[in-house]
């Protein structure tokens, strides 16, 4: 099967300063592709090229089997994004939200069943502006989610959440992937990337250092001699919490 991604040497420039430079990968059809990097390594052009959203100086970059370049407006009907930090129409209910979104697609969708995949079919009459930080970001999921993109981007979508939403979320992104969507993630949470993704791409100052399954690139540094200074502990202080306040989701 072909990659649902297919970036070839691409390159990014901004005046002299070179954002990507020359970088290549592929992301298979099914995965939870995760793009690693500290705050200008590139990453947020990497994406914002692969979505149509600004153009190329070098390379090639393909989402679902068409080149960004030929088609920008293709590849926008083929993907769903979901931003860090979404700004609603106000005044417009969550069901009303997911339905204004699809309009946007020419489509007619059934925002209930959005809405319950997302886990906010009780919200769908509530003003989407009365919602907490995660009931927004599980909005903002089911708004990309309404032109059933072959792949999710996904920007750092549990900044700010509190360790039930959090872990919630994850359990969102699995169950999105299982049912047949691509998802590519970016976030600075490395236990997320290590939890969620089957690949990762580790980026800094345009390149790309390492590519590879979580637990390959730990028994790669562990191979090498990598210790850490302290006995790293069976649990942390985020399993204490959960078993002290539960796991379930709570909602303001």
């Amino acid at each position: 099967m072909a990659p649902i991604i297919e970036v070839d040497r691409l390159v990014k420039r901004y005046g002299d300063v070179t954002a990507v430079d020359g970088i290549s990968f592929t992301v298979e059809p099914g995965e939870i592709f995760g793009m690693l990097g500290p705050n200008g390594a590139g990453k947020t052009t990497t994406v914002e090229v692969m979505e149509g959203l600004r153009p190329l100086e070098g390379g090639t970059v393909r989402v679902a089997g068409i080149d960004v370049t030929a088609d920008p407006y293709g590849v926008k009907e083929r993907i769903g994004v979901q931003l860090q930090s979404t700004a609603f129409q106000q005044h417009l209910s969550c069901a009303e939200t997911v339905e204004m979104f699809a309009a946007c697609y020419r489509r007619r969708v059934d925002a209930l069943a959005l809405l319950r995949e997302v886990d906010l079919v009780d919200k769908a009459r509530a003003m989407n502006e009365t919602l907490s930080g995660g009931q927004r970001q599980r909005l903002s999921i089911a708004t990309a989610l309404v032109n059933e993109p072959k792949v999710l981007f996904l920007d750092e979508p549990t900044t700010g959440l509190d360790p039930q939403a959090r872990r919630h979320l994850w359990d969102l992104v699995r169950r999105i992937r299982d049912r047949g969507t691509t998802v590519f993630l970016t976030t600075h949470y490395m236990e997320e990337a290590e939890i969620l993704c089957d690949r990762v791409a580790i980026m800094d100052r345009g390149k790309i250092l390492r590519l590879d399954a979580p637990r390959t690139l730990i028994g790669a540094l562990l191979s090498r001699g990598f210790s850490k200074p302290v006995i790293q502990q069976q649990a942390n202080l985020e399993d204490v919490f959960l078993d002290l306040t539960g796991h379930a989701l709570r909602e303001e």
